[in-house]
C-alpha cells in the first residue's frame, strides 16, 4: 500500500489497515506553473531514477520556457528527496518488484502527480498497480485508467472543480501527521525475491 503525501497517506493508511498490508509513501511533487503555483505543468516522482511527466498542452499555452522547467524540476527534486528522508526516517523503501501495489491519494484533479508516480512505479517492476481514490473527474480518471491495471474511484461527479469540495474537513495534512501515520503502520518488511 502506497500513499501520495500528504493527504493520500491518510487514505492509504485506512486501506492498509483493512488489507493488513504494509504502508509506505510514494513521494511525488507537482511542477508549478510560473506565477500560478497551484496549477500543475507536470510532476516528478521518486525512485532510483526519478520520473518526470510534463503537461505539454499547459506548458505551450502558458509559454513556459525550458530554463524555468529545468529550475522548477531541480527545486522539486530537492524537496522530494528531503521528504523521502523525513517521512521514511531511515527506513528503506518497500520492495515492490513482483508485488501487487495499491496506490492511494485523497483525490484526483488533473492526475499529473499520480501519473508521475505510476511511471516511477512501473520502473520498479511490480506485478500490477491498482489506483484507489475517493473522488476524481471522469476525464482524468479515464486517462489514468489506461496507465494502471485497475482503477477504483468511489465518486466521479459530473461537476468537478476541486478535490476539497468533496470533504467536510479538507485541512492540509502536515508532515508530522504523515510521519505519525507511517510509524503507526510499520510492519516487518518482506524481503525482495
Amino acid at each position: 500500500m502506497l500513499g501520495l503525501p500528504r493527504g493520500g497517506v491518510v487514505v492509504a493508511a485506512e486501506i492498509a489497515a483493512v488489507l493488513r498490508a504494509p504502508l509506505d509513501v510514494l513521494v511525488v511533487r507537482k511542477l508549478r506553473a510560473p506565477l500560478q503555483p497551484e496549477l500543475a505543468i507536470g510532476a516528478v516522482a521518486d525512485g532510483e531514477h526519478p520520473q518526470r511527466i510534463l503537461n505539454d498542452r499547459v506548458i505551450a499555452t502558458l509559454g513556459v520556457e525550458e530554463e524555468y522547467l529545468q529550475h522548477e524540476t531541480a527545486l522539486q527534486l530537492d524537496e522530494l528527496r528531503r521528504r523521502q528522508v523525513l517521512y521514511r526516517r531511515g527506513r528503506d523503501a518497500t520492495p515492490l518488484s513482483g508485488r501487487v501495489i495499491v496506490v492511494a491519494d485523497d483525490g484526483i484533479a488533473t492526475g499529473a502527480t499520480v501519473r508521475a508516480g505510476i511511471k516511477a512505479l512501473r520502473a520498479r517492476a511490480p506485478a500490477s498497480i491498482i489506483l484507489a481514490v475517493p473522488v476524481g473527474p471522469t476525464e482524468s480518471l479515464r486517462t489514468l485508467g489506461e496507465e494502471v491495471d485497475e482503477l477504483i474511484c468511489l465518486e466521479t461527479p459530473m461537476m468537478f472543480t476541486a478535490v476539497g469540495e468533496f470533504y467536510e474537513d479538507f485541512r492540509q495534512t502536515t508532515d508530522a501527521q504523515v510521519i505519525a501515520t507511517l510509524d503507526k503502520h510499520q510492519v516487518a518488511r518482506p524481503t525482495e525475491r
